[in-house]
């Protein structure tokens, strides 16, 4: 879906450290709040989430994946963390784990949820996308939609986004084997779109493949603008971190060009980081604005699309892995618990500033 929702009735949370047991845990929290740097208020949703990975909103509810295979909902002044009980073993490598999470428009009747999760078998490291099912006190895996995706030491990809036409997009890294994403044979390195049932679309670029575009080092963010224009972010090679403008069975030029490099046929991203880094991840579009996530740049970063100017937006909550855009405001998840991080003692955080 565009990443952005009318979100309503959210209470300030804190969440409490869990363990995957096959049980949810319960929690309240009182109100809490920070001033940012221009002054304005940013609230506390939820507090000590685990290695948070991505926002998912549903009706009055927010969801949370965790990289060790938990999901959170909160709602209200509750929140309820389940574990994730797969049928492969989660793999713990870098960036590996439980990472997208998609609710499609029938979640409350079929308890049927999307995930994207890396495990390990026979020695090998792959990504997954499947159904997850809610029940009482846990999520059970369910059918498989796409399989062996290859994964690697570092570059999982990993976002999930339901477009605006109803398929399911998915962001995959190159998994440390940068050839691979020039490679049309595998799934690396690409942004993918299947039916929410994992057959491929008739209308996709390449024939009874899932490849919508190519040429990706590792893509972790993705949105559309009211006209249906979509937009990824991506990792550079330590820096050349890049917004694109993603269009249908085009190559984005991973290994082969970075930056303002140029060959006939790749395209150039829209703006990048140049000798710097943002390590960009979750991406929103709200009002002819793109807000993004940065890890390394540990800022929610504001492209003006009309203007094509890019600014820091907000700062001073560390690496921010996350954002989603609502009617009245920004809601985002800091990501330093996962290793490269400062976390302190309230971290991992859900987030909201108001729009003004």
């Amino acid at each position: 879906m565009m990443r952005w929702l009318a979100i309503a009735g959210m209470g300030i949370l804190l969440i409490g450290c869990s363990n995957q047991e096959d049980s949810s845990r319960h929690q309240t929290t009182e109100n809490s709040e920070y001033e940012d740097s221009n002054h304005s208020t940013v609230k506390v949703i939820a507090s000590q989430l685990e290695e948070p990975w991505e926002i998912v909103p549903y009706k009055e509810s927010i969801y949370v994946s965790e990289r060790k295979g938990l999901i959170v909902e909160i709602v209200e002044n509750e929140q309820k963390r389940k574990p994730v009980q797969f049928h492969q073993e989660l793999s713990d490598k870098p960036e590996a784990g439980l990472l997208g999470l998609v609710l499609p428009e029938d979640f409350q009747e079929s308890k049927r949820a999307i995930a994207y999760y890396s495990y390990v078998q026979a020695g090998n490291i792959y990504q997954r996308v499947t159904t997850l099912i809610e029940e009482d006190t846990f999520w059970q895996e369910g059918v498989t939609i796409l399989d062996q995706i290859p994964g690697g030491t570092y570059h999982q990809g990993g976002r999930l986004e339901i477009g605006p036409d109803q398929k399911l997009y998915i962001t995959t890294g190159d998994a440390t084997m940068p050839d691979q994403a020039q490679n049309l044979e595998s799934l690396a390195g690409k942004i993918l779109r299947v039916n929410l049932d994992g057959s491929i679309p008739s209308d996709n670029p390449f024939p009874n493949s899932p490849i919508y575009s190519y040429g990706h080092r590792n893509p972790q963010g993705m949105t559309w603008t009211n006209d249906g224009v979509m937009y990824a972010t991506e990792h550079g090679n330590q820096a050349h971190d890049e917004l694109n403008h993603i269009q249908k069975g085009s190559n984005y030029g991973w290994p082969i060009i970075q930056g303002n490099s140029a060959v006939d046929g790749m395209e150039k991203p829209i703006i990048h980081s140049g000798e710097d880094t943002w390590a960009p991840s979750g991406l929103a579009y709200y009002r002819d604005y793109l807000y993004f996530a940065g890890l390394r740049g540990q800022s929610i970063f504001r492209y003006d699309i009309e203007q094509e100017q890019l600014a820091s937006w907000l700062d001073g909550f560390g690496r921010i892995r996350d954002v989603q855009a609502s009617e009245t405001g920004l809601y985002f998840i800091t990501n330093n618990t996962d290793g490269r991080g400062n976390p302190s003692s309230e971290d991992d955080q859900l987030l909201f500033k108001r729009w003004e």
